[in-house]
């Protein structure tokens, strides 16, 4: 039987993705090794060549890692489209005997379900092997079987929800269904980024109000300096879980809130924490968080727009052997077979988002000090184990952050002349 231009097609695209995918990984680590012996003269005297021997072996480990996982991954949709996977689990689910719509989305959850599963092994080596190995681990076995529980209970709830809405949508919208859900995914995406910090986030973290007060009125005299409103500011008890630190702005609304890492404000200096918050701050003032908002819509309406094109085309779902084609078939193949082609954008949406970096730590310095923010980072590259010579080719495929050099060099050059050079501390 002759194999339909789409299924060829789709090989091919999956194919080539593995391919550059294996390729870049091994440039990384290529390129992170060959400069392992010798630290860059940007962070000469500051980075110990200890610390940037133990990131670069940690930058190996991953890349090996990603290798493998991408190849499973590969082969597992291999499986999942073209082997006959969601036909199999549909058959399942039908066995089960459930009222039509309850299940398709079953049928979709299940097949999520799975494809979660299968990544278990290698999402249980890189907690218990690589992190535990370079010493970033501190995630109990009980932490990370509750974890994955309560995320598939929570994908089972919201998205179940979610699933069986654009479902019904489907099936009772008529020919401009697609626009229809659209505009209910969009609304049910800007009310999750409201319950999310105060419902959601809890119930694997807990954060407590900040209750350093001398560091707290830094923090009010910044966001006033920033035009900002009083904000809470709370601690996240990342510790748990890791010893790599961060610290995010979150929500949207009166829900807006400023979150560090228990981690992080054990290894900063007063100085280099508000600095970072006024980094995070400008990516709110500069409006960076409203654009990728815009721009994540205008794609989702491009996405259903594709959707429902591709519901009218019978030869889609034939294209992948579906011997049963429903909504729930389409669907799934959809968010499956989707990556596989749009995975060539990855630089672009890179490149942007390392714009606004740039940009944010030029506000940052503007509101603060640009001394201690590049000391922040220093410090943070040092504490993460983050390579200081990234491959460019991967780099620029991959880092939504600017080249640890290039950053600190642009930092460094808004230090006015006889301040005190960037330094760890």
């Amino acid at each position: 039987m002759e194999m339909h231009w789409l299924t060829i097609t789709f090989v091919c695209a999956l194919a080539l993705q593995l391919a550059v995918r294996i390729w870049m990984a091994q440039r990384q680590v290529s390129f992170v090794m060959g400069h392992r012996n010798s630290v860059p003269a940007a962070f000469a005297g500051v980075v110990p060549l200890a610390d940037h021997e133990r990131a670069a072996s940690y930058t190996r480990a991953k890349e090996r890692l990603s290798q493998v996982d991408s190849v499973l991954a590969a082969i597992f949709l291999l499986w999942l489209t073209l082997g006959g996977g969601i036909d199999a689990i549909g058959g399942w689910v039908a066995a089960a005997g459930l009222p039509s719509r309850l299940d398709e989305t079953v049928h979709v959850l299940a097949t999520f379900a799975v494809l979660a599963a299968a990544g278990l092994p290698i999402a249980t080596y890189r907690t218990f092997g690589l992190e535990q190995r370079f010493g970033f681990n501190r995630t109990t076995v009980r932490t990370f079987v509750l974890d994955i529980l309560k995320a598939w209970m929570l994908a089972a709830v919201l998205g179940g929800a979610l699933i069986a809405l654009v479902l019904w949508i489907m099936d009772k919208a008529g020919p401009r269904w697609w626009l229809v859900a659209w505009l209910a995914w969009s609304a049910i995406s800007l009310l999750l980024m409201v319950v999310w910090p105060r419902f959601i986030a809890p119930l694997f973290n807990r954060f407590s109000p900040l209750e350093d007060v001398s560091l707290r009125s830094r923090i009010e005299a910044l966001l006033g300096r920033c035009g900002f409103s009083a904000q809470r500011v709370f601690v996240l008890d990342g510790s748990r879980r890791s010893s790599h630190g961060n610290a995010y702005f979150t929500g949207l609304g009166r829900e807006k809130r400023v979150v560090f890492f228990d981690t992080l404000l054990s290894t900063l200096s007063p100085g280099q924490i508000e600095s970072v918050l006024a980094h995070e701050l400008a990516h709110f003032k500069l409006h960076h968080i409203p654009q990728r908002l815009c721009v994540s819509l205008a794609l989702s309406l491009l996405g259903f727009g594709l959707l429902g094109w591709l519901a009218d085309r019978s030869w889609f779902q034939a294209a992948f052997g579906v011997a049963t084609p429903s909504n729930a078939t389409l669907l799934v193949l959809f968010l499956l077979v989707t990556p596989v082609f749009t995975w060539v954008a990855a630089p672009v949406a890179a490149a942007w988002s390392r714009r606004h970096e740039f940009e944010a730590d030029a506000f940052a310095a503007q509101h603060s000090s640009a001394s201690d923010l590049a000391d922040a980072l220093v410090r943070l590259y040092r504490d993460n184990a983050s390579t200081l010579t990234p491959d460019p080719i991967y780099s620029a495929f991959h880092d939504s952050h600017p080249p640890p050099a290039a950053r600190i060099a642009r930092l460094r050059s808004t230090v006015d002349a006889g301040r005190a050079p960037v330094s760890a501390r």
